[in-house]
């Protein structure tokens, strides 16, 4: 397991940026100085030290506070490729679903809402099960019901849309 000490001893890191840079070259054609890691296909920046791929989100927590997140990271602007420490957060797995966006290849583009007949239907995930707040005349409505539901329930991690 990588600790603490290996790590600042591969990399610094800029809270302020949230960029690693190595200290020294990893490999002959990545020079000491050069940023560390790449997006993974989620847009979440990876870095491999010690032939093992880590989430840089996970390294500025070990490299901050010394020790591994003891639950998820969560990029508190819903920023994946955003590393910086002031924008990172202890989430439990609930926490860090409520925090997202909502999802691109849905049909209707407001979270919390879908189409119920002639009707818009309101649902919330509430500790793994959906919740149903409702049917509206309008999708705008049925949005507006999960959005009260959300801050009221999720509190800082609540996104809705």
């Amino acid at each position: 397991m990588l600790t603490a000490e290996r790590l600042r001893e591969r990399l610094h890191y800029d809270p302020e940026t949230g960029a690693f840079t190595w200290r020294a070259s990893p490999t002959g054609n990545i020079p000491a100085g050069s940023r560390a890691g790449r997006p993974n296909t989620d847009g979440y920046l990876q870095i491999s030290i010690d032939n093992k791929r880590y989430m840089a989100s996970r390294l500025a927590w070990l490299y901050m506070r010394g020790e591994w997140p003891p639950a998820e990271i969560d990029h508190i602007n819903n920023d994946r490729a955003d590393n910086r420490f002031a924008k990172l957060r202890l989430a439990t797995h609930a926490q860090n679903c409520a925090n997202r966006r909502v999802c691109r290849t849905k049909t209707v583009p407001l979270k919390g809402v879908r189409k119920a007949k002639l009707k818009w239907r309101a649902d919330i995930r509430i500790d793994g099960r959906m919740t149903y707040l409702g049917l509206f005349t309008t999708a705008e409505q049925a949005h507006a019901a999960y959005a009260v539901a959300a801050r009221s329930i999720h509190g800082e991690f609540a996104r809705a849309n």
